[in-house]
């Protein structure tokens, strides 16, 4: 029979690994007695573990949650797993950079080498978006509150400070408050964004979570609606860059490069590329605006003529004269 502390741990290694043991299956598995069982149950329950049991020819015992945190046992996997969840969430921008950096720093101290040296070998850098201001923080009781609500599916109730626009004022105290569906908590580009149906507006919505200010009580549970395309990623993607329902950017032209098409591929993170002779090729590309469209082309720095429509025409004859002028 093993020692009582390494029996201990074996218990609770099981009762970590599945929901219900048989007392029957535990002993059998520890090799010693249900009696032993019961008695190593006891004294867990005295170090902190909440281990409910039920009687009857079926009995057994589950792990179940408490009011405190007590000493937790991971494998060799959930250990590693759980250190490299911890690095990233040192640079998640979600407010709880420093408890991860403690809570990384504890797990690191009381893993064995062979563990160690592999969490040392990974380091995760944030690479920072270009910009002139660092984004502002998310307070965790705020993203408690908005996963909280998703997860139950109850209307939310909100506060929200919409971007304003230089020499524009801010009149959100004036705004009656939001009322939307909660679908998705994501982040994208180092932001926190809440991705909601609009009740008042009749419409997908994403709202940054630093702007948002939940108002209490939640309002009553609801049936989810279909998320557009069915992907959130791909969603939330959509709309960042400015594109339609349908996935498609809102400005789509055709041009005929002076260049071959294997070169004009390198640079196009999406568009359609033909090649039409070893130094021309036809481009089919999105934008957010024709101006922006027609940014675009002329970076490739090579003669180009316009297939159509209108409007990117337009955008080129517009950008010209800009250009001259300057």
């Amino acid at each position: 029979m093993p020692k009582t502390s390494a029996r201990l741990l074996s218990l609770l290694s099981l009762l970590q690994a599945r929901r219900d043991w048989p007392g029957a299956l535990l002993a059998e598995r520890l090799r010693v007695s249900p009696r032993t069982v019961r008695r190593d149950v006891d004294r867990l329950r005295e170090l902190g573990y909440p281990i409910a049991a039920s009687k009857g020819p079926d009995g057994g015992y589950r792990l179940a949650a408490g009011s405190n945190l007590p000493p937790l046992l991971f494998d060799d996997e959930q250990a590693v797993a759980l250190a490299i969840a911890l690095q990233v969430a040192v640079t998640a921008g979600a407010g709880i950079e420093e408890a991860a950096a403690r809570a990384l720093h504890t797990v690191r101290q009381v893993m064995p080498a062979r563990l160690r040296g592999r969490i040392d070998t990974l380091q995760i850098t944030a690479v920072e978006r270009p910009t002139t201001r660092p984004d502002p923080p998310v307070d965790r009781g705020v993203l408690m509150a908005l996963s909280a609500a998703v997860h139950a599916r109850e209307v939310l109730r909100f506060d929200y400070v919409p971007a304003v626009a230089p020499g524009e004022t801010d009149d959100a105290a004036q705004s009656p408050p939001r009322r939307v569906q909660p679908h998705h908590l994501v982040t994208w580009g180092g932001r926190w964004y809440l991705v909601a149906w609009d009740l008042d507006r009749e419409d997908w919505r994403t709202f940054r979570v630093d702007r948002i200010t939940p108002r209490v009580p939640t309002g009553p549970r609801f049936v989810p609606r279909e998320l557009p395309g069915g992907d959130v990623a791909a969603f939330v993607a959509n709309r960042f860059r400015g594109a339609s329902r349908s996935g498609d950017w809102p400005c789509r032209g055709e041009v005929i490069l002076d260049l071959p098409a294997a070169v004009v591929s390198r640079y196009l993170r999406d568009g359609v590329v033909e090649a039409l002779g070893p130094d021309r090729c036809r481009l089919v590309l999105g934008s957010w605006s024709w101006a922006g469209l027609a940014t675009a082309i002329g970076r490739f720095e090579a003669d180009f003529t316009v297939v159509g429509p209108a409007e990117l025409k337009d955008a080129c004859a517009r950008l010209a004269r800009r250009y001259a002028d300057a």
